[in-house]
């Protein structure tokens, strides 16, 4: 009896340690990477997550191999992609960044990338008059 209420501690030990993890970007591959940061973007408020989408994509954008990406992103909060994406989106808007000078400022890009997402969200796009064109539905 004593064996197994001392195996339960230690699998309740490995478990509450295995857990400890979970609000970090897991960086062993590129999958797990993906699944983790889809999983820490859905447990973030609504306010935050088109913030940290953007980081994490600048990130990416950023470091061209697989491996240095990785390496950026491994162990970190999202607090702490967002401010490296802050990071990166000065070093390229200082440097020129023909993507970023539309831009004055990083929450001017951040407010307008969530204005597209509450607009897709909505489903209120704006048609484009070609597509009325090449409608395919006739008039019974």
């Amino acid at each position: 009896m004593k064996k197994i209420s001392t195996l339960l501690i230690i699998f309740s030990c490995l478990t509450l340690v295995a857990c400890g993890k979970g609000e970090q970007v897991n960086g062993h591959n590129m999958r797990t990477a993906y699944k983790s940061v889809k999983a820490l973007k859905n447990r973030l408020p609504p306010d935050s997550r088109v913030e940290f989408e953007v980081s994490f994509w600048t990130i990416r954008d950023s470091l061209k191999t697989d491996e240095a990406f990785l390496d950026a992103v491994d162990g970190k909060k999202p607090q702490e992609i967002i401010a490296l994406g802050k990071e990166i989106y000065q070093q390229r808007k200082n440097s020129g960044f023909p993507a970023y000078e539309q831009f004055s400022s990083w929450d001017q890009m951040i407010a307008k990338f969530g204005q597209e997402r509450l607009d897709q969200e909505k489903g209120t796009r704006k048609t484009d008059p070609k597509d009325k064109a090449n409608d395919i539905l006739y008039k019974l």
